[in-house]
């Protein structure tokens, strides 16, 4: 079946409930490979989406052809059930937020924030007031009569959110709005932004590569990988329980250990034959079968030093490399007896810490619910 008739056949999956939906959405430039890739995606009303993903990945494609400034080679678009991916970006009703700003430099603030109002015909007192809430919102209450290049970069990016807010769409897009704010800025605006959404209750759909604004803010992320979504779920669930391989180690930092399933039980905890020969346990990702080679995900901070006598649902001996100081925790590498093979444990920094010298023998373990088993 050709792309068009499957997405002709098909119908969402909340049978129109959800308040934007991609059916079997595909985009090609040329004769290069698609950049999305037979794309079903929900997302329903006053949701905060994130759509999370390397460079390249097709994030941003996907986000373009749902505002309007990308068409798709073949599927559906759907808001609120109506197929607008012919619909001219302006009749779309959404508010924009790109990383640039792409604020008016003539013109101040309030001018800023007027602008998409009285090209809707609002009138003059509803402008007015709607400015002056806008502005109280983002915490600028008093900076309506100065021009962008008067503001600091966080204040522009408030300005630009204010702005794609204040005719009251119902759907708002953002592009990378962060990436050009330093460390603490982007991190203060983070809650910021996540503060507005709550209190406004719209739907925002969110593009970044950053792992930790797609964490921090998310009610869903969707992790796209080539063109295509690897998993869609909460940052619990991500971060907790990854699909595969690919969204483990795009999502935080995890050790991986390479091995095959001696033994799999119907509740899905799995005995895995480690290269080395020791048996380990964890809790095996959808699809994954006894005798499949797979990679156990351990997180650093779920790896723990064990204390003599103390056992573990996995355990594994191993010598400190070398211990980095990161002050509120410790990052120590360790290289496994058996294994030729290096994890890193992350260590709570804490008085009672014991020393911990190079190549100092200590065994590490963990629960079976915090190994995860994935096909490569």
């Amino acid at each position: 079946m050709s792309p068009a008739a499957k997405a002709a056949a098909r119908v969402p999956l909340t049978n129109g409930r959800a308040h934007v939906a991609f059916l079997a959405v595909n985009k090609s430039y040329g004769g290069a490979e698609p950049a999305v890739k037979d794309l079903d995606l929900e997302v329903m009303r006053g949701e905060f989406l994130t759509l999370l993903g390397p460079s390249g990945s097709g994030k941003t494609t996907a986000l373009m052809m749902l505002a309007g400034f990308e068409q798709p080679t073949s599927g559906e678009i759907h808001i609120d059930g109506r197929r607008i991916d012919r619909v001219p970006p302006n009749k779309r009703d959404i508010g924009l937020v790109f990383q640039n700003y792409a604020l008016f430099p003539h013109m101040t603030v309030a001018e800023n924030l007027a602008y998409p109002l009285k090209v809707r015909r609002f009138g003059g007192r509803d402008i007015t007031e709607r400015v002056a809430r806008m502005l109280e919102l983002v915490q600028l209450p008093d900076l309506g009569g100065r021009r962008p290049d008067q503001l600091s970069g966080g204040q522009q990016q408030r300005v630009a959110v204010a702005r794609a807010l204040i005719f009251e769409p119902s759907l708002v897009l953002m592009d990378e709005p962060l990436g050009a704010l330093d460390k603490q800025l982007r991190e203060q605006m983070q809650f910021e932004l996540k503060a507005i959404h709550d209190k406004l209750g719209g739907t925002f759909i969110y593009v970044t590569h950053d792992q930790t604004e797609a964490l921090t803010m998310s009610d869903r992320i969707a992790v796209f990988e080539a063109g295509e979504v690897r998993q869609i779920a909460s940052p619990t669930d991500l971060y907790e329980r990854p699909d595969s391989s690919f969204v483990a180690g795009f999502i935080g930092e995890n050790n991986r250990l390479p091995g095959r399933v001696a033994e799999l039980q119907a509740s899905g905890q799995a005995a895995v034959r480690l290269d080395s020969g020791d048996l380990i346990a964890g809790m095996a990702a959808h699809g994954v079968s006894t005798g499949d080679t797979v990679l156990v995900s351990v997180r650093p901070e779920r790896m723990h030093i064990l204390s003599p006598g103390q056992v573990a649902d996995a355990t594994l001996s191993a010598t400190v490399k070398e211990t980095i100081y990161v002050g509120d925790h410790l990052r120590l590498v360790a290289r496994l007896c058996e294994q030729a093979q290096d994890v890193v444990i992350k260590i709570v920094n804490s008085d009672d810490l014991p020393p911990l010298p190079q190549d100092s023998p200590i065994r590490i373990g963990w629960r079976c619910q915090d190994g995860r088993a994935l096909k490569p």
